[in-house]
């Protein structure tokens, strides 16, 4: 049985940092949705259909092989809640790890534009993620991508019974692991 941890939300919102410390925590395996989209860059064009079809390919092994090897893991996703395929995306995930026993837990962050924005050129992000090394696009994509699609659940909109959802504008990372935690009651 392996559980998973899925933690969503806008880019530069805190998902990798507060996913690390989680790992930290509870000892769960890590992989960042941008574990698979660096390393299929350094073979494909970026933001070429071969380059997203191979990560999604390095992901889907990934899932697969935590199941098939009883490893709980935590992943970062950004959603668009208004995109089906999205929804859809998450529940084969959902009954891939429940089918094996495992539990499916949705983490959903949010923070504002303007915490985001300054995320978004935080050392420690800029050296996860090279790809967002071009800060100009990377400013620009966050903001498109916002106007374009609902990153964030509504108010009253819970997609998984286990669905937690955090504004961590200003929460230390630590904190928010602490209540992803307690919410879940994972040890």
């Amino acid at each position: 049985m392996a559980n998973i941890i899925i933690i969503t939300g806008p880019q530069a919102v805190g998902k990798m940092t507060v996913a690390e410390k989680l790992k930290e925590k509870i000892g769960y395996s890590l992989m960042t949705n941008h574990d698979s989209i660096e390393l299929s860059i350094k073979i494909f064009k970026n933001r070429s259909s071969e380059q997203r079809e191979f990560s999604e390919r390095i992901r889907q092994s990934a899932f697969d092989a935590a199941v098939n090897n009883n490893v709980n893991m935590i992943f970062t996703y950004v959603t668009a809640f208004d995109c089906q395929d999205d929804i859809d995306y998450l529940n084969n995930i959902k009954n891939k790890f429940e089918k094996s026993g495992g539990k499916f837990y949705f983490v959903e962050l949010n923070a504002s534009l303007a915490v985001r924005l300054e995320r978004n050129v935080t050392p420690h992000r800029l050296e996860s993620k090279l790809s967002k090394n071009d800060i100009e696009w990377s400013n620009k994509d966050l903001i498109e991508s916002m106007e374009k699609y609902r990153l964030n659940s509504n108010n009253d909109e819970l997609l998984f019974p286990n669905h937690i959802k955090i504004n961590n504008d200003n929460l230390d990372p630590d904190i928010v692991a602490d209540m992803i935690i307690s919410k879940f009651n994972l040890s």
